[in-house]
């Protein structure tokens, strides 16, 4: 992605507001964190207040923008979205079209994936997996080796 394409989206982009990542190249607006052992790949973007470290890849077209927070060795791709106040850590996955955000949690060896939400004060952690169009809202857990999947929706 070029500067002229991140303008599509952010049309007051200029290289003194943006950089390129070392670590493959992605967008970082200067007022998002990434550390220099974290991938950001050329057409993914962090910006905001999102900060990523350790050895997080965020890669294809994904997303990690507001104040969300993503460590450890966790991967964030495809046309992912980390947004809010919402942690991705451990070595969770956050892909597909999935959304993370307000202030849920991911974390463990979590995976979130296909058109997926995981939002509110949610927790997915251990094995857990979300997928398909379910949603994980409210004060929701979900945890072990826990499958969500097809049109459910899990509350608290």
């Amino acid at each position: 992605m070029t500067l002229s394409d991140l303008k599509l989206s952010f049309p007051d982009a200029t290289s003194d507001t943006w950089h390129q990542h070392l670590n493959g190249g992605g967008w970082v607006q200067n007022t998002a964190t990434v550390d220099s052992t974290a991938f950001v790949g050329p057409d993914a973007l962090v910006y905001d207040n999102a900060q990523v470290s350790d050895s997080v890849m965020v890669f294809g077209h994904a997303r990690v923008y507001d104040n969300a927070r993503v460590s450890g060795n966790t991967r964030v791709y495809d046309n992912a979205r980390v947004s809010g106040n919402a942690r991705v850590y451990g070595n969770a996955w956050v892909f597909g079209n999935a959304r993370v955000f307000g202030n849920a949690r991911v974390y463990g060896n979590a995976w979130v994936l296909g058109n997926a939400w995981v939002f509110g004060n949610a927790r997915v952690y251990d094995s857990a997996l979300v997928y398909d169009n379910a949603m994980v809202y409210g004060s929701a857990l979900v945890l072990g080796n826990a499958w969500v999947s097809g049109n459910a929706g899990v509350s608290e």
